[in-house]
């Protein structure tokens, strides 16, 4: 090849030569040639960085606007972002998909995790092929990640919730939980907070039912009308999960208990637009998903540069990061009612 190479630039040296104003022509030609390998290899050196997103489950609504967040963050850094994950909430697919990843040999995995133990094996070993590893939305244990994204301080966004629903039953009366998967961490931290909450200041309520729906929108439904039926005196429904509000609206709606049984929880605002402006709904709280899959593209890619996150940091197109310890925090909810949810688009 070097010979090659040199036989290549002789015969260009010899074509410059015999053109009318020679010394310029060689210039030209030597000036084209160092100008083209340069950007070759700054574009060979970006094409090497490929962070791949996986969260628990696609094609929701929470996780599509973080795809919408990771592939944006992907065009303004200039790195090649990858998302996939299951269709369904299962962390054995998320295990397949990772192992996918490690022999495409990616330079980043940012998984939100559907179950901390089962995926820990995996992402150890992509860690230590040399792959980073970060998690998102929901944890791993500590050992099998560099770092943690979360949304909000699960103490308060726990306390949040249950705070919400109070405030929409005069403070009394019984109520349920519809959560997500039950192996989620982040779910359960937020589950703990919103219980020491309630014994903490609210006497008067009593958790009488917590049901999974595992991000399934049918089943979540399902259980919801299976809650108002086993429990008529229910007062109020908390929906930790993105589908739980919206599944829980519709049951409330359909069984004419507007007012009567209350509903808060997480969900996008654009899901529960026609839930808070009719009633069947009171408040929703949330964070930007978009601006989660755009920070958790952005502080993989510092990662990659040797930039750890740190307390106050700007991160353009987001905002100030807090960091305690290996987590990161995002920012603070959002509530949304029926006053303010055309404000957002998400």
């Amino acid at each position: 090849m070097r010979i090659c190479f040199s036989l290549f630039c002789f015969i260009l040296f010899v074509s410059g030569c015999s053109s009318q104003d020679p010394d310029n022509e060689k210039f030209e030609v030597v000036y084209t040639i160092e100008d083209i390998e340069m950007e070759e290899a700054e574009k060979n050196e970006t094409q090497q960085l490929t962070i791949a997103i996986v969260p628990k489950q696609i094609n929701i609504p929470y996780f599509n606007a973080v795809k919408e967040g990771a592939l944006e963050a992907g065009e303004d850094l200039g790195v090649n972002v990858i998302y996939t994950g299951p269709t369904f909430t299962d962390a054995s697919q998320q295990i397949l998909i990772i192992k996918d990843l490690i022999k495409q040999h990616v330079d980043v995995i940012a998984i939100s995790a559907n179950d901390p133990e089962k995926l820990a094996p995996i992402l150890l070993e992509a860690k230590d092929k040399g792959i980073k590893v970060i998690t998102w939305d929901a944890d791993t244990i500590p050992e099998a990640r560099d770092f943690f994204i979360n949304m909000v301080d699960p103490e308060t966004l726990g306390r949040h919730l249950m705070d919400i629903l109070a405030w929409n039953t005069d403070e009394e009366g019984e109520f349920a939980i519809l959560t997500g998967p039950l192996s989620a961490a982040n779910l359960n931290e937020w589950l703990h907070w919103i219980k020491v909450q309630q014994e903490e200041y609210y006497p008067n309520m009593k958790l009488v039912d917590t049901v999974a729906h595992d991000d399934d929108p049918h089943r979540a439904y399902v259980l919801a009308k299976e809650l108002l039926i086993a429990h008529p005196n229910l007062k109020g429904i908390i929906g930790n999960s993105s589908e739980g509000p919206p599944a829980a609206a519709q049951a409330v709606k359909e069984a004419q208990k507007e007012g009567e049984v209350a509903v808060v929880g997480l969900s996008p605002p654009n899901q529960m637009n026609e839930f808070l402006k009719d009633g069947s709904a009171q408040v929703v709280t949330l964070w930007s998903p978009k601006k989660l899959g755009y920070l958790t593209v952005a502080l993989a890619k510092n990662a990659l540069n040797h930039i750890e996150p740190y307390d106050h940091q700007e991160i353009a197109g987001v905002g100030k990061i807090r960091v305690k310890s290996d987590m990161v925090i995002m920012g603070e909810p959002i509530d949304f009612t029926k006053e303010n949810v055309d404000q957002y688009d998400f």
